[in-house]
């Protein structure tokens, strides 16, 4: 049963780089409103059911940029269209639409932003992967991007979010994620009585791997996020490494590992561990859609007598490359899977302007190829491969397969992991980096794997290929009750009741 939103609820302002939809402009010179990709999304959609909040976030597309430059999202002179796309449906709902504030930088400030210091500098740090970027990245480039791009649009979401808090005499600030490491020390500067809250979705690794970041940018980082009251992570690992962090970094703070918090100019800022889920419920309800129910009789005609799949933004962190090749090396060892077995791979074009995702597009299409015609036989074809950001359809391919394959270099949580055994219809088996955030909660019950290694992996697969249908019952069953026990709304009560403790 949902809680009903309090009068101080609100009085809550939440700041995320991406909203809840994304504005894509049509031929006909209309405004789609489709629905935003990403676990950030789909965690805050679930946590307004039960708060009502103002959300601030980023013009990122085009259509974002001419949706901010109206007074309003319906009255800006285009029409703004929701529900059917391309035989997609993608529902939107009204009230988060209405509700979101889109802060619109100049285009080359938020580039700088969001595709080079963001998503170049601070993901490939975050995510281990430094040695995978390509050039220029080089100290001159970081520094531009940082000043040009990362502190005004820090400033401008901080301003934005000082102005609806005193509009609305809101007591709580919550901000979300790598793009904002700057804004709550604005914020606190202009309200320094606001209750900060800053969540981490992205890993944050050991203090070596931050080393090709300047110490000066590292500094600012670590003394803004201080400015908040409670910084949360993913896992206790994350939670230990920025600990650390702020104490070699930083000269004038004291840090209790024993009590995870980090005193600074006179503040205590408590680190937490808030492991992010998912709302089971209601991705019960939505396998029950027409819609859902619709692709699973599509794809159906497209699985094999076994079928691994795969769910995934587009993304170098995700290491799909790996995972077909893994798959490749199966059907070469195991001759009996060939004819038989099938991977279908649902994947979500994502930051398609940075050359790293597009060289990873690119990878991934010319293996795909390779593979299809080495084993390829009658109809056969043993990979199939959807290029787009299609929930519903993604959610029926978990839904049919037998092996789910969840393998990322890192990862802050991977949802994937937890939507595919709420929705299999066939006691998957989940194969789960042990890298991702998801494994410290699933690990007992998944098939663990090392992200990089391509033969163990190829095993992994076997295996669960291979399990007895008991043991891939007791697994799913404990998947499932773990799921269960944590899900999205223990995530927002963790983090609402360290928020009353603060406010009491």
């Amino acid at each position: 049963m949902l809680v009903e939103p309090s009068a101080e609820d609100l009085r809550l302002v939440v700041v995320s780089n991406r909203g809840p939809v994304e504005h894509h402009l049509r031929p006909d010179n209309q405004i789609e409103a489709r629905r935003a990709s990403g676990g950030l999304v789909t965690a805050l959609s679930a946590f307004r059911k039960r708060t009502r909040f103002s959300w601030i976030a980023c013009a990122v597309t085009s259509g974002d940029r001419q949706v901010a430059r109206g007074p309003n999202q319906r009255n800006n002179g285009l029409a703004v269209v929701q529900g059917l796309s391309g035989g997609r449906e993608d529902i939107v709902d009204d009230s988060l639409f209405r509700s979101v504030d889109l802060v619109a930088t100049p285009e080359q400030v938020f580039r700088k932003h969001y595709e080079v210091f963001s998503n170049r500098t601070l993901w490939f740090l975050q995510h281990s992967m430094w040695d995978q970027l390509q050039p220029p990245k080089d100290k001159n480039t970081i520094s531009d991007a940082w000043w040009n791009g990362y502190v005004p649009t820090n400033v401008a979401l901080a301003r934005a979010a000082v102005a609806k808090a005193r509009k609305r005499k809101s007591r709580v600030i919550m901000l979300h994620d790598y793009h904002l490491y700057l804004a709550p020390g604005y914020i606190r500067q202009h309200l320094p009585d606001v209750i900060l809250q800053h969540f981490v979705h992205i890993p944050w690794p050991e203090l070596e791997v931050w080393e090709p970041l300047p110490l000066p940018m590292l500094r600012e980082i670590c003394r803004n996020l201080l400015s908040n009251d409670i910084i949360g992570f993913q896992t206790p690992s994350d939670a230990h490494n920025f600990l650390r962090c702020c104490d070699v970094v930083l000269e004038d703070v004291q840090v209790d590992y024993a009590r995870s918090v980090a005193r600074f100019r006179g503040r205590d800022t408590r680190v937490r561990v808030y492991p992010i889920s998912i709302d089971v419920a209601e991705l019960r309800r939505t396998m029950n859609l027409p819609t859902v129910k619709r692709y699973q009789e599509r794809l159906r005609r497209l699985c094999g007598d076994r079928t691994i799949v795969r769910v995934d933004r587009l993304d170098p962190s995700k290491n799909i490359a790996r995972g077909f090749l893994a798959f490749e090396q199966l059907l070469s060892k195991h001759p009996e899977f060939q004819g038989k077995t099938k991977l279908l791979a649902f994947l979500v074009p994502s930051r398609t302007q940075v050359k790293e995702y597009v060289q990873c597009y690119n990878e991934i299409t010319s293996l795909v190829n390779a593979i299809n015609l080495k084993f390829a036989s009658g109809s056969y074809k043993p990979i199939e491969v959807f290029y787009e950001n299609n929930y519903y359809q993604a959610l029926a391919g978990m839904s049919l397969c037998d092996v789910l394959l969840v393998n990322p270099i890192a990862d802050g949580m991977n949802l994937v992991a937890k939507e595919g055994p709420i929705v299999s219809a066939r006691d998957s088996v989940l194969v789960l980096s042990k890298a991702a955030g998801a494994f410290g909660q699933l690990g007992c019950a998944a098939l663990g794997i090392e992200p990089r290694d391509i033969h163990g992996t190829a095993n992994a697969l076997a295996n669960a290929l291979a399990m007895p249908q008991e043991e891939r019952c007791h697994r799913a069953r404990t998947l499932r009750a773990n799921i269960e026990k944590e899900d999205i709304f223990g995530w927002v009560a963790s983090q609402t009741d360290d928020i009353d403790r603060i406010l009491a």
